[in-house]
């Protein structure tokens, strides 16, 4: 396997483990300093600022899969186009239509980028 196609598959197996909830996986994925940015307004967090954001966001939630639509790579930066669908604990669904970017150092994430908007479904 090459080394872009392992890049690729480790950003999708980041998010395979929040599906599993398997927070200590996902932060040693990362780089100590890694960051994280989303689109709506916060501040840059560290990662581990988002890890526990990620977990209290899972709280609510009874299931979580992600569907990659497509990848795209440029050097140690991958960029990919994906839909989050939940299954919330009231029953309630949505999709989170999003684009999400990775930047790599060596193998380990160092930056994420999530622009998303989220869709109620009925």
């Amino acid at each position: 396997m090459n080394a872009d196609q392992n890049l690729k598959e480790t950003a999708v197996r980041y998010l395979r483990q929040w599906e599993v909830r398997d927070y200590t996986t996902m932060r040693g994925m990362c780089t100590d300093t890694a960051t994280v940015w989303h689109n709506d307004g916060g501040e840059i967090q560290t990662i581990d600022e988002n890890m526990e954001v990620l977990k209290n966001l899972a709280g609510d939630v009874e299931t979580l899969r992600y569907d990659i639509v497509r990848q795209m790579q440029e050097g140690n930066e991958i960029i990919q186009q994906q839909v989050l669908h939940l299954t919330n604990n009231d029953g309630s669904r949505s999709d989170v239509l999003a684009a999400m970017y990775f930047r790599f150092e060596g193998d380990l994430i160092d930056r994420i980028e999530e622009y998303y908007t989220v869709v109620p479904l009925a």
